[in-house]
């Protein structure tokens, strides 16, 4: 992976402020920067940036993070190529990675080949200009001038080798590496692509990495894709991708259809959050890309038997990917419209609704069990749990996949413990925590939360005030170096704030722990741990809060003695429980009775107050 210190020092290099800038118009209001939240539709800016922390948090939604966080989310990048990007704004080349996670390793070949594709698409994009045929194509398709700059599109000439025309040295192994010609068995070249429109694919970041050509007379194939290079592999790249971004975070939903023509065809009218496969069924990394950017998809098909059967592969390339709180829907059009005819006879605003009234995974999954599942006889309810084993016992997400049991079992007539136990499953009632473990819930792990955050029952008359842990990971997440300071044998380890406190203190010991670079940079240095989550939160909840240093020194000495007279409870209340039950040892009732007198002295000397 890469370097530890090297993501330390690019934060150290970048301003969260100018990242953020260059995608979101900012606004300065005292200390912070504020602008709308591009994570979830609003008309008051709640976005803000800590140019001091270098942290982002929104108070609406609850998004926060770094500089890279913010390009992860915002431009659906992969952690590797949001550290690339970033690095590119500071002049900096990132360290080469051994890990395997990094598939496109920046190198002299790697950069040639980009550079042969983009010359290639000036050249097509040139062409286009001087090809009435082609013209004529794009307008009879309604697509107008606009739209082909937009998306780059170009056309490839009807000549075995025109590709010659810009480069000279047409024998380059970079041309056959990037896929623009083929080789025969004679070691002759030709253009892989001619008399077609040309679609130039890009990646995540924008690089045109691939093209697909549609044929301009009937041939076959009608659309033709690059082959798989060093920079584009069909399973992990959508078209449209770049153009979409924007359209998709505005509506809140993607919208997945089968060819390029349909994509930019819907843009045309207006509906620009659609992307498409590169002639390839949906695959799981598809999925996991589409829910960086919202949390509902469209998959957009035919209504003819190649789109049923089209839908049904996407459906299981999904199930692995699917979670409680994304929803997957699946759009039939009538058989004698594609997406493009249909947006055209109909209207976007037609289109538009269709979408929002598409049909829900779980309703697809279901009808087409029973399609071949004759549920009026024994041996088609039979067939129905058997059928739908492989499916169900797939979905990741657990909720989902109960209901989907439950479905099942009212349909096969079977009980639900019946069908649990035919899927080789364990019924999995949640468990209510005990009384003392909810008093952690505030502060505590989400995962053990009985509810779901928003949903959660709000206490009545006066809020408790938060505990000492939870001051203290506020405190030293403002002032790193007072992680030394902290006795971790007096923090317990019975909820995640005081686990990510241990944590913080445990790197600080080892001389390991960020101590400069802001709060970003530190928030940076536990991502990928168990307590990843617990320190960003905190971290958001921080962006706008304002600390009085003349005060704060005197919070956290407050606070330390705080900590020490809940130890000193946790273990009177462990003896006095001992003492109930089966006695306590000489040693033990002297101990009691240490602990006994510190507790007076405190409360005495008035040394601890709820803080």
């Amino acid at each position: 992976m890469i370097p530890q210190s090297f993501i330390q020092d690019l934060l150290a290099r970048v301003d969260i402020v100018d990242v953020v800038e260059r995608h979101l118009t900012l606004k300065k209001s005292g200390a912070n920067y504020f602008a709308c939240c591009p994570f979830h539709g609003e008309k008051s800016a709640s976005f803000s940036v800590s140019p001091s922390k270098q942290f982002y948090h929104c108070f609406g939604c609850g998004a926060h993070g770094t500089a890279i966080s913010f390009l992860m989310e915002y431009s659906g990048l992969p952690f590797v190529d949001a550290v690339k990007e970033l690095a590119g704004y500071a002049g900096l080349q990132v360290p080469q990675s051994h890990s395997g996670h990094d598939r496109q390793p920046a190198t002299p070949e790697h950069d040639e080949l980009l550079a042969a594709i983009a010359t290639a698409a000036r050249f097509y994009r040139d062409q286009l200009k001087h090809a009435p045929i082609a013209i004529d194509y794009l307008k009879r398709r309604g697509l107008t001038g606009e739209i082909c700059v937009r998306f780059g599109i170009g056309f490839a000439p009807d000549d075995w080798h025109g590709l010659r025309k810009i480069f000279p040295e047409y024998e380059r192994k970079a041309l056959l590496d990037a896929g623009l010609v083929i080789e025969n068995d004679a070691g002759r070249r030709y253009d892989r692509f001619r008399n077609r429109i040309m679609f130039p694919i890009q990646d995540r970041r924008g690089r045109i990495i691939a093209f697909g050509g549609r044929v301009l007379d009937g041939g076959e194939p009608k659309y033709l894709n690059s082959p798989e290079t060093p920079l584009f592999e069909k399973g992990r790249e959508l078209y449209g991708l770049p153009q979409a971004q924007k359209a998709i975070r505005e509506a809140g939903h993607t919208i997945v259809v089968e060819g390029y023509m349909d994509v930019v065809a819907l843009a045309q009218f207006g509906v620009g959050n659609a992307v498409a496969t590169l002639g390839t069924a949906t695959t799981p990394h598809h999925i996991n890309t589409l829910l960086r950017h919202a949390q509902r998809i469209v998959f957009c098909f035919d209504g003819d038997a190649a789109g049923r059967k089209a839908a049904r592969r996407a459906l299981e390339s999904s199930l692995e990917a699917l979670r409680d709180d994304v929803t997957l829907a699946f759009l039939f059009l009538p058989e004698e419209h594609d997406p493009d005819s249909f947006v055209r006879a109909f209207g976007a605003p037609a289109f538009s609704e269709a979408a929002a009234s598409a049909m829900p995974l779980t309703t697809f999954l279901l009808n087409e069990l029973r399609t071949d599942c004759p549920l009026d006889t024994a041996e088609g309810r039979a067939r129905l749990v058997h059928e739908a084993k492989p499916l169900v016992t797939r979905v990741a997400a657990p909720m989902l996949r109960l209901q989907l049991i439950k479905a099942i079992a009212e349909a096969s007539e079977f009980s639900q413990a019946e069908v649990e136990t035919a899927f080789g499953l364990k019924s999995e009632t949640p468990r209510r925590p005990p009384p003392d473990f909810r008093q952690d819930m505030e502060f505590g792990s989400p995962r053990r939360a009985p509810y779901p955050p928003r949903d959660r029952p709000r206490p009545r008359g006066r809020q408790r005030p938060p505990s000492a842990i939870d001051t203290l990971l506020r405190l030293v997440l403002h002032h790193p170096t007072w992680a030394a300071r902290l006795p971790v044998d007096l923090v317990p380890d019975d909820t995640a704030g005081a686990k990510a406190l241990v944590a913080i203190i445990d790197t600080m010991s080892t001389g390991d722990l960020v101590t400069n670079g802001g709060l970003g940079a530190l928030v940076e240095q536990f991502r990928d741990t168990p307590h990843s989550e617990t320190i960003a939160r905190v971290a958001g909840e921080l962006v706008d809060a304002e600390f009085d240093e003349a005060v704060i020194e005197t919070i956290f000495e407050d606070t330390l003695r705080k900590l020490h007279a809940d130890a000193i409870a946790r273990e009177i209340g462990e003896l006095t429980l001992r003492e109930r039950s089966s006695g306590l040892s000489p040693v033990e009732r002297g101990r009691l009775a240490e602990l006994l007198m510190e507790k007076r002295k405190l409360v005495n000397l008035g040394k601890v107050s709820n803080v």
